[in-house]
């Protein structure tokens, strides 16, 4: 009687597992929506605190997936970081560390190295990781990886619809002058085009998987936006309020009515991704605020480099969700990789999968995220970035300058505004994180400056600066 119940219970435990194995086998693929917004900061969302912009699809988005409060782009300017979400790598692993092709002005202390001003075509891309399962895919929008023969349809994508070497638009109003795409009605507004090429995109696949790479060119510069959504933001300025751009939040607004659009074509078996490649811009002409974060764009501080971030995986990622585990975008690659369920390719990546976090079932291990500059970034920012590194390790971050290795540390979790140097208090910690950041420096192969005494001249800086104050790159 025994051995029959034990045969009886193996075949249905076989049976069971048979169908379970073929309702995989004849599940639909996921796909994956991939929105990267340019420039936009820590606050420039409602869900994320900001009450001047509105943003209701993209707080919908939220709502309806996972928001990370401890995000963080690879790289403090736009190129790297792309680089580093198409890869899985770190920039530095890459050697692109800077936007493309950089600018170098005269009369500094140290000299950059030769670093690469393209995406290599030797490293796995996620359409080319994704190809041998059917998936369509395309780049709309901003690529700035490199000039022709590096441009998304050398990279794996099937599609490239307005994407160029170039790192901005030079007007968000048609016609456009941009060469993979072509002008519309005058005074069409791009980001409203982008996303009319992005859904022809969508509805052309069928059913096949997709993989769509929308970069936004928004809200980069130039500062443009429709008068009409403007006018409405002009009425919503208050006295004190530390975001009260109302161009600025017209283009947000754009952006999020833009991403309502694609939520319309997503179904329940598409994993969406939204997130920025760098901090949100302030400049002289204050364009936003990243408070309570210091910097902007181009520096290391957190307003440079934190981001918003929103993962929505349907029936995985529990709505409203939000998850404080510091992450990079480095770990994009291997998050798709894991839920397509696919191997990465051979070498592995820097990144990784986020999936434990996304369905709330574990977390990751301990590690530490890195960045490395080794250029001169003066013309964008109020705090100018010098040749530096940072590494955060749990609570604290340190920042070293490579001129004269001079360094800052932070406790994050008590000094979000990075206010108070610890260094000097904390003197085993500060060489600890040193001794880290030196330690990743070699194993990823990063390329150093090299001092140039011989080429200090700040009267050059300062006549060069003059040029470059409102320079839109």
């Amino acid at each position: 009687m025994t051995s029959t119940l034990t045969r009886r219970n193996f075949l249905g435990g076989a049976l069971a597992a048979g169908l379970a194995s073929r309702t995989r086998a004849q599940e639909k693929p996921w796909n994956f929506l991939f929105i990267l917004i340019d420039d936009m900061g820590w606050t420039d969302l409602s869900c994320y605190g900001s009450t001047f912009y509105r943003t209701p699809n993209i707080d919908r988005l939220a709502a309806e997936g996972m928001r990370f409060t401890n995000a963080y782009a690879a790289c403090p300017v736009c190129s790297p970081t792309r680089a580093s979400i198409l890869t899985g790598k770190y920039p530095a692993r890459l050697h692109v560390t800077d936007w493309i092709p950089g600018m170098v002005p005269p009369g500094m202390r140290m000299h950059e190295p030769e670093w690469t001003k393209y995406l290599p075509p030797e490293e796995t891309t996620i359409p080319e990781l994704l190809k041998p399962r059917g998936y369509a895919s395309a780049s709309v929008g901003k690529w700035h990886l490199g000039s022709a023969d590096h441009y998304p349809e050398k990279n794996g994508f099937d599609l490239n619809v307005a994407g160029t070497e170039a790192p901005s638009p030079t007007t968000y109003f048609s016609p456009y002058h941009i060469a993979t795409i072509a002008d519309g009605p005058p005074g069409e507004y791009l980001t409203d085009r982008i996303t009319d090429e992005a859904l022809r995109f969508l509805k052309s696949t069928g059913n096949k998987p997709y993989f769509l790479y929308m970069a936004e060119f928004a809200v980069h510069m130039p500062i443009q936006a429709k008068a009409e959504i403007t006018k409405t933001y002009v009425a919503r300025i208050r006295p004190g309020q530390s975001q009260s751009n109302p161009t600025y939040a017209s283009m947000i607004d754009s952006v999020d009515q833009s991403v309502g659009r694609l939520l319309e074509h997503a179904d329940d078996r598409t994993v969406v991704i939204f997130a920025s490649d760098n901090g949100g811009v302030i400049k002289g002409i204050h364009i936003t605020s990243n408070e309570p974060l210091r910097g902007e764009k181009g520096t290391l501080y957190e307003g440079g480099i934190r981001v918003p971030t929103i993962v929505k995986w349907p029936g995985v990622t529990k709505p409203g969700s939000v998850c404080d585990v510091p992450i990079i975008s480095a770990d994009f690659y291997p998050t798709i990789a894991e839920i397509a369920g696919l191997p990465l390719p051979v070498g592995g990546v820097d990144g990784r999968s986020l999936v434990p976090l996304l369905r709330g079932t574990g977390q990751l291990e301990a590690r530490s995220l890195y960045w490395h500059y080794p250029h001169y970034n003066l013309h964008q920012a109020l705090e100018a970035l010098l040749p530096s590194g940072a590494i955060r390790k749990g609570d604290f971050k340190l920042i070293e300058q490579y001129e004269d290795s001079s360094v800052e540390l932070f406790n994050l979790h008590d000094d979000l505004g990075e206010r108070y140097n610890l260094a000097k208090k904390m003197p085993e910690k500060a060489d600890e994180l040193r001794s880290d950041l030196a330690a990743w420096r070699k194993a990823v192969g990063a390329q150093m400056p090299t001092a140039d005494p011989a080429n200090y001249d700040p009267k050059k800086t300062v006549e060069w600066l003059k040029t470059r104050v409102h320079r839109n790159y």
